[in-house]
């Protein structure tokens, strides 16, 4: 997330783990700005996701994928098939936020190779200058040492963005892995992260399942887009409400 995509407000996006074209249109009919393709956890594989990225319209600033690690070659291709944010999880040193920027932007800030996958992707007189604008970088906070470490990461040349990982993080921190956190090192934490960022021109956004929760944070200032939800969660409480209503329905006919 660049701070240029800030003008209108905050973004909302969402985790999809599901191998479906379907996911980020249902996304955005609900009133999600966009979707993180998720690689890291889930059932989605390179294949499986930049076909997914080529379904989604060229504009769209915010298909995203995370990987596993910053390896260049799956970047690469999550890019060239129209990935506009590349998020890669437990960064916790300026070597692994540096290996990110290069396998993300094109010279002279990083080493993406050039490569015409997705015709037009980039539209300007300079293909390589409009690909960086375009493309967003993310390192994930998600441990106390990604903490410690913040500002060697934040302040790392090509860098977009920090995304925090609370569950991670406050298990990290020896506590239960949730997200939620009022108080204690993970609050501690998120509101280090926003100092930082601030200071040096860098988005933050966080993970957060919980509506009034993120609510909070959003007025707060305390971050800058949220990741609202994971599709496969969704689906399962979806599913577990529609027959826990059906099971109720039944039974009070059943009384009657």
């Amino acid at each position: 997330m660049k701070a240029a995509d800030l003008a209108s407000g905050p973004r909302i996006l969402v985790h999809q783990t599901l191998p479906s074209f379907s996911i980020p249109e249902w996304a955005e009919v609900a009133g999600y700005h966009g979707v993180i393709l998720d690689l890291q956890h889930g059932e989605l594989g390179v294949d499986a996701a930049c076909g997914i990225l080529r379904s989604i319209p060229r504009h769209n600033a915010y298909a995203w994928a995370r990987v596993g690690s910053t390896d260049p070659g799956p970047i690469l291709r999550l890019l060239d098939s129209g990935a506009r944010g590349i998020v890669a999880p437990t960064i916790e040193s300026r070597e692994q936020a540096q290996a990110l920027v290069a396998a993300t932007k094109y010279l002279p800030v990083g080493n993406r190779s050039m490569g015409p996958s997705r015709p037009g992707l980039y539209i300007g007189d300079s293909y390589a200058e409009a690909g960086n604008l375009a493309v967003s970088t993310i390192a994930q906070i998600e441990t106390r040492i990604g903490v410690e470490r913040a500002e060697e990461i934040i302040s790392t040349p090509g860098l977009d963005s920090i995304y925090i990982g609370p569950a991670d993080l406050a298990v990290s921190y020896g506590l239960p892995g949730r997200g939620d956190w009022d108080d204690g090192p993970v609050r501690d934490a998120i509101v280090h992260l926003r100092k930082l960022t601030r200071a040096h021109g860098v988005t933050l956004g966080i993970y957060s399942g919980k509506s009034a929760y993120t609510a909070a944070l959003l007025a707060d200032g305390l971050v800058d887009y949220v990741a609202f939800g994971i599709d496969l969660v969704l689906l399962n409480r979806a599913l577990g409400d529609n027959i826990n209503e059906l099971k109720t329905a039944l039974s009070t006919r059943n009384r009657s």
